[in-house]
């Protein structure tokens, strides 16, 4: 059956990014399943129901935690299977707009990269790569190609990139969270690049004390 009602957030970890979330619905115990313990049950159903899906507001269920089922159940015309009301607790990830995250480049097209942040992918558009404009792209080989001021940079597919939230979107019916990124700000790519940006702004700090 599909989910009536969330509760309310009741813990917030990782900076928003994961959140142990409690909801309730109601679950259809089916014959095959009765004389076992009710709570294993209940909590079979709940896993196979909500592993991986997406609810719209909430995120990508990652994994049901615990439940609290009722030991009454009711019954419906013509099914023999009774239905329970459920109260679950589940962790969640739960993407935030302007959340800075890591990922690993998992794959390189020409349209941009698609970046793997823990359970899910986000996107960065080609746009949003890199703030200089000549980049290519070399898909068989998993490389972008950046070119700028110090020469060509790379960024290659199992590369560790930094990125901002840029754009959440829900689809529940494919089960799909969508997240799309960007890297164009300073302090935001590859961390090769992150940790030179870092190296140079100390050596002009530490010339501008000596000086």
């Amino acid at each position: 059956m599909s989910l009536k009602k969330m509760f309310k957030i009741s813990v917030c970890l990782s900076k928003d990014v994961y959140k142990l979330v409690e909801l309730q619905d109601v679950i259809r115990i089916p014959p095959r399943m009765f004389g076992r313990p009710l709570k294993e049950v209940a909590l079979e159903i709940l896993k196979e129901e909500f592993e991986g899906r997406v609810i719209q507001g909430i995120g990508m269920v990652v994994t049901v935690l615990d439940v609290d089922v009722s030991e009454y159940g009711y019954l419906t015309w013509g099914d023999g299977a009774p239905y329970h009301d459920v109260r679950f607790k589940a962790l969640v990830y739960s993407a935030v707009n302007n959340e800075i995250v890591e990922g690993e480049v998992v794959l390189v097209e020409n349209i941009g990269l698609t970046v793997r942040l823990g359970p899910v992918d986000g996107f960065v558009h080609k746009s949003q790569i890199y703030p200089s404009k000549n980049i290519t792209y070399d898909r068989e080989n998993g490389v972008v190609l950046i070119q700028d001021e110090k020469g060509t940079r790379t960024i290659r597919k199992g590369d560790i990139v930094r990125a901002r939230v840029v754009g959440i979107a829900y689809d529940e019916q494919k089960g799909q969270l969508k997240i799309r990124l960007t890297m164009r700000q300073p302090y935001l790519g590859k961390l090769e690049f992150i940790k030179e940006l870092i190296e140079k702004s100390k050596t002009q700090q530490a010339g501008e004390k000596s000086g």
